[in-house]
């Protein structure tokens, strides 16, 4: 039987982070709320959990979760190539509605779907979501849902379509801005935006100077820059840049541009 808290009390708000932390150290799914829409997590270095989590939302391995991170220290453990501008954009935008996408550290064990090498990892501002991954680490997030049906942006509504697939609810209230995260590719010599969100390109542009747009042709990847960034974007053109609330797609490497 899953387990909701109130999060808006102080008492039942450490309650519940405990027990959420306890339930992802079983490989249990939790719901959690973030800056954009409620999102449904897993321990990201327990395939099984990380299975369970695409079970739950009824997808496969073509579209893996990002990865949330409490800190900027346990994103650098994650990527292994934060390309020409990334770190700009990290103290420009973290914690925030950025989800950057990066070559993966080779060594890390884990299983997150037909990633081809990267990773999407983002720092939400939420005080709840970040209590959370600073306890637990990094957790593979993806949109509170079931894959088609509307983002969840209320701990009832991820509730009402997940059921008892999640050990623990977090209701941190009402979502206060739906927008999903803006993605930017950084597997590119010039960073592409894969997925427009709460920062608009020209923000993206102010720190990195030129930055490819959604609707700008491919370009070709820099040689010296991991190869999985080229079939990526050619997995974003195919995409359906449609309403976050609405029928998922797909991004970088599959990853998901509705999740976050």
């Amino acid at each position: 039987m899953s387990r909701s808290y109130d999060c808006s009390g102080d008492e039942e708000r450490a309650s519940g982070i405990s027990d959420a932390a306890s339930s992802v150290r079983r490989g249990e799914l939790v719901v959690l709320p973030t800056d954009t829409v409620y999102g449904i997590g897993a321990d990201a270095f327990s395939p099984t959990a990380v299975a369970r989590l695409l079970q739950a939302k009824g997808r496969g391995r073509d579209m893996p979760p990002p990865v949330l991170v409490g800190s900027v220290r346990a994103a650098h453990a994650l990527i292994d190539d934060l390309g020409s501008h990334g770190q700009d954009l990290i103290e420009e935008f973290w914690p925030g509605p950025l989800t950057i996408v990066c070559a993966a550290t080779p060594s890390l064990s884990w299983d997150l779907g037909d990633t081809k090498g990267t990773v999407a990892v983002r720092m939400p501002m939420h005080p709840v979501a970040l209590e959370l991954l600073k306890e637990v680490g990094p957790m593979a997030v993806s949109s509170a849902n079931i894959s088609g049906r509307p983002a969840a942006t209320t701990a009832a509504d991820a509730r009402a379509q997940l059921g008892d697939s999640v050990a623990v609810y977090l209701d941190g209230g009402p979502c206060a801005d739906d927008v999903p995260s803006t993605i930017v590719d950084l597997t590119y010599a010039v960073p592409r935006v894969l997925r427009d969100g709460a920062i608009p390109i020209e923000r993206l542009r102010a720190v990195c100077g030129t930055v490819i747009g959604t609707t700008a042709p491919a370009a070709k990847p820099d040689p010296e820059v991991h190869d999985p960034g080229a079939a990526e974007a050619a997995s974003a053109e195919k995409a359906t840049e449609s309403d976050p609330r609405g029928t998922e797609d797909r991004g970088a490497g599959g990853h998901e541009p509705k999740a976050e």
